[in-house]
């Protein structure tokens, strides 16, 4: 065994001559311990909460979504569509027109955005997790699904409007201000069969209708569209079906995955685990350079014994490695230590629901392999580097 390796753990696990001595050590032993436990538990927090928020994406976001590369719409042909179908790693892919329009519904009136879908859309997002009211599009050209907020908003019932018809009305093309106001605007009618519920940015900004209609509101011809949303099979490589996709549409179009729909969201939430990260860091710094205070308080204890060690032929550098391997093992024992600990609480509360967000909602957690990784490498290495500034504190000097 090495030298300094073994005369470490004898230091490590022996108490010191003095009483102050083991104090000061198991301080910094406890503060090793208590800084991986709260940064494995910052991590496994942020790790849940970012889940949490992103569920709704999953939701409601497709796994691809083409865009126009310039305008509102752009032309989708039979050729395309046959393409498409027998694109590898398409599972399914539906047909979106989208516009503001202004809803009316008796005395009450919003604006807000509809969304024109074909009947392949339920293969695409799984609508029967968002409707919490009603059912989903029928074939029935003159049906809507509404958000709920958009329903409250409108205190709009799905068995109560077909005998109250929601109006949608949507400016017509042109240029110019008409001279007869009433004709400035499209118009349809259109009864509530569903309300869904995503979150409440989502709620107030959608109501879902079929494609058909939404082309007739608009006045647009049958192969145009405003998006094309779609599901990939579960081996589909993204990469090729974006090249392939850029080919089919003859490089006019953008396409973008769901992290990139909600790149403002992801990025907010890297943020925050970032400067969370960071936090937890510079106080489990701070706790940890009491690892260089214990080390540098043993050297003093154990000076004695240094001298004598130099006596019988311990090089400077070995007797400096025997104080460094002691805080090296104190920080490895205790950043292990505190992710047990640190894993247990998050068990604890999945299981047990111990901290929550509401009286109906725990607060999310979720165990991944990089949080003990993270952990265990940042208290070590900060531990390490506390040991080797204390170990280098021994000299010519001390040891004579």
């Amino acid at each position: 065994m090495n030298f300094s390796y073994y005369i470490a753990k004898r230091y490590l696990f022996s108490p010191g001559s003095s009483n102050a001595i083991n104090i000061i050590t198991i301080i910094a032993a406890t503060g090793v311990v208590i800084g991986a436990m709260a940064l494995f538990l910052v991590l496994s927090g942020f790790a849940g909460l970012k889940d949490f928020s992103l569920q709704f994406s999953t939701y409601f976001d497709p796994d691809l979504k083409i865009f126009p590369e310039s305008g509102k719409t752009f032309t989708f042909t039979k050729t395309q569509k046959e393409k498409l179908a027998k694109l590898d790693g398409v599972a399914h892919f539906s047909e979106i027109v989208e516009e503001r329009v202004f809803l009316e519904y008796r005395d009450k009136q919003k604006t807000t955005f509809i969304k024109g879908v074909d009947a392949n859309y339920p293969k695409v997002i799984y609508t029967d997790s968002i409707i919490i009211y009603g059912e989903w599009l029928t074939n029935n050209d003159f049906q809507v699904v509404a958000g709920n907020s958009i329903s409250r908003e409108l205190s709009m019932v799905p068995e109560q409007t077909y005998t109250n018809l929601l109006s949608i009305y949507v400016p017509k093309p042109g240029k110019g201000i008409p001279s007869d106001p009433s004709k400035a605007f499209s118009s349809e009618k259109a009864v509530t069969i569903g309300i869904y519920s995503v979150n409440e940015e989502l709620d107030k900004k959608y109501i879902f209708a079929t494609t058909d209609m939404v082309r007739k509101l608009l006045e647009l011809p049958e192969d145009k569209v405003t998006h094309i949303e779609l599901k990939l099979s579960s081996q589909a490589n993204e990469e090729d079906i974006r090249q392939n996709l850029q080919s089919i549409f003859e490089n006019k179009v953008v396409v973008k995955n769901r992290m990139q729909l909600n790149d403002t969201l992801y990025k907010m939430l890297n943020t925050e685990n970032l400067v969370s990260y960071l936090v937890i860091t510079l106080i489990a710094v701070i706790a940890l350079f009491n690892v260089a205070g214990a080390i540098i308080m043993m050297i003093i204890d154990k000076r004695s014994n240094v001298k004598t060690l130099y006596n019988i032929g311990a090089s400077l550098v070995n007797i400096r490695k025997i104080f460094l391997f002691q805080g090296s093992l104190m920080t490895v024992l205790g950043a292990l230590l505190g992710l047990l600990l640190g894993f247990i609480l998050i068990v604890l509360q999945q299981q047990f629901e111990l901290l929550m967000i509401t009286p109906s909602l725990p607060y999310p957690t979720r165990i991944t392999v990089m949080s003990f990784v993270v952990v265990f490498f940042t208290i070590t290495l900060i531990g390490f580097i506390a040991s080797l500034l204390a170990s280098s504190r021994i000299n010519q000097k001390l040891v004579s």
